[in-house]
């Protein structure tokens, strides 16, 4: 296959993935890698979609914060994912992890707090495991 008609099928392959959702750089990379395109395919494809705007990590990290948090995932989570997709500048300031920590607290167990130990400790750790800091935890109470 010419040089031509693989930069072709890489851009139109990576094309088809943004139109499904925001990918990262690092995401489009990787499955098209799968695919088995060439690397400076793949990067010129990347670049290419970059310049058109149709790729944006910016616009990227935004919709996925917005995703997890909306899922009712904490900060902690959400920037070890985004660092796994190779995202690493974000803001996430814009949200209330507090309260969002408090309101899956309440769902999950109700609004009445335990004063056995064990289950406070279970329902600290559910807050743990989806990705709250201690402070939000703790507040959570």
């Amino acid at each position: 296959m010419t040089n031509l008609t693989q930069e072709s099928k890489c851009y139109s392959a990576a094309m088809k993935m943004l139109m499904r959702r925001e990918h990262s750089k690092l995401e489009l990379f990787q499955k098209l890698q799968v695919k088995g395109f060439d690397v400076d395919i793949i990067n010129d494809s990347i670049s290419k979609l970059v310049k058109q705007n149709y790729q944006s990590d910016e616009r990227f990290a935004e919709d996925f914060i917005l995703m997890r948090f909306n899922q009712g995932k904490g900060p902690v989570r959400i920037v070890s994912e985004l660092k796994m997709r190779g995202i690493n500048t974000f803001d996430l300031s814009a949200f209330d992890w507090f309260e969002l920590a408090k309101e899956i607290r309440q769902k999950k167990f109700g609004n009445q707090l335990s004063l056995d130990y064990e289950e406070t400790a279970k329902q600290k750790r559910f807050l743990q495991s989806r990705g709250f800091n201690l402070d939000q935890i703790n507040q959570a109470f």
